[in-house]
């Protein structure tokens, strides 16, 4: 059976190489911070993140019956429109699946 020494140096072994790997992400972007490509990035990689989650949604449904994609027309519809009146991404996000999730509930 290991004696406490043993475990407890074990146990610092495995902390410091946890902070390590959560601390190298931030040590190798801190030289890229004022670079023109990592700014390009931060603000059109949202969009094309989303952009590209939608895509795929919309699909995969595309061979569901009739009646799911008048369902789903709607919750888009409903998203699009408030994220031009509000420009918020979570308040857009969140209506637009529970309206989903309620016609389907529904009416599925």
């Amino acid at each position: 059976m290991p004696d406490h020494a043993h475990i407890a140096l074990l146990v610092a072994v495995s902390a410091g190489i946890t902070w390590a790997l959560r601390a190298l992400p931030f040590a190798a972007l801190a030289p890229m911070r004022h670079s023109r490509i990592v700014a390009y990035l931060s603000i059109h990689m949202p969009v094309g993140v989303m952009l590209m989650l939608a895509i795929y949604t919309l699909r995969t449904a595309a061979g569901t019956a009739a009646l799911q994609l008048i369902w789903l027309a709607i919750a888009v519809a409903l998203t699009i429109g408030l994220h031009v009146w509000r420009g918020r991404a979570l308040l857009s996000i969140l209506a637009g699946t529970a309206c989903y999730v309620t016609l389907m509930s529904l009416w599925g």
